[in-house]
């Protein structure tokens, strides 16, 4: 789907199958008429009470209820601490994320400090979580990201920002950053992807605090030190894209986004042959 989102989509879908107008639709389940346009376009996270009212109201299936319900789940908003994703099972919140990159058509990130999830190579994936896993874990969660990257093959929008003082964090080592340097310019410069690079020579004015990914209009996902939240709250999604709308302009684009990764790869190659003492 490359217009709207699994959610959005398939609620419009039913409701014009089953012949009614978005007022009709909003008496049957009183909701409001801009309410049920909003949760078609995606600018409003429904509750799962809500869905299951309006696929009762559109006579949807069981199966494709439940689906859509399964969604919804996915998307709830909620904050959970470290400690918990990791006594749960940090590759449960990989597949949980990767659920709701599956749910979207656009998702849009932005990151200060880190490379995003989406484009890590392996090596960085193991170098970023160290040993805060048991090795088995570890795998399971490294396998369960680098399947999230499948959908890079979709006709999804993908746009990445991100600063070259999160691409000059040596992590894991100058060969481990080299080779996530040239995975970088493979996915932006083939056109994958639309990444833009955030030179460190460039003055900004807008002060960041973390890095965030932007579900279409719906859904939010930060992380901080020490817990990941899922924000869905239209207000606080609208001040996220509006974050994302400011930092974007300071971003470079195509062949000058690539001129600067490769510089920054060239400086790695550099270090990878002379280390500093």
């Amino acid at each position: 789907m490359t217009n709207q989102d699994q959610l959005s989509a398939e609620l419009r879908r039913l409701r014009k199958a089953a012949g009614l107008s978005g007022t009709e639709a909003a008496r049957l389940t009183s909701l409001s008429q801009s309410k049920v346009s909003r949760v078609e376009t995606g600018a409003f996270m429904p509750t799962e009470e809500q869905v299951v009212a309006l696929c009762r109201a559109y006579r949807a299936p069981a199966k494709i209820r439940r689906e859509l319900v399964a969604i919804t789940r996915d998307l709830r908003e909620e904050a959970s601490s470290a400690r918990v994703v990791f006594q749960r099972g940090a590759w449960r919140m990989q597949q949980r994320i990767g659920k709701i990159e599956t749910a979207s058509a656009r998702i849009r990130s932005f990151q200060p400090t880190i490379v995003f999830g989406l484009l890590q190579t392996r090596a960085y994936i193991t170098a970023l979580f160290g040993d805060s896993l048991p090795d088995a874990e570890r795998d399971q969660t490294i396998d369960a990201r680098l399947e999230r990257q499948r959908i890079l093959d979709s006709d999804r929008e993908f746009h990445f920002v991100v600063t070259e003082g999160a691409l000059r964090w040596n992590m894991g080592g100058a060969e481990t950053m080299l080779a996530q340097l040239g995975h970088l310019i493979e996915l932006s410069c083939r056109g994958r992807v639309r990444l833009g690079v955030i030179p460190w020579t460039t003055a900004v004015s807008v002060p960041v605090l973390h890095g965030f990914d932007i579900y279409d209009s719906r859904a939010v996902l930060l992380g901080t030190q020490t817990a990941t939240a899922l924000v869905t709250d239209e207000r606080e999604v609208a001040d996220y894209e509006k974050n994302f709308a400011e930092v974007e302009r300071y971003a470079t684009y195509d062949d000058i986004a690539c001129s600067h990764l490769t510089r920054i790869a060239a400086d790695y190659r550099k270090l990878a042959v002379e280390p500093l003492q």
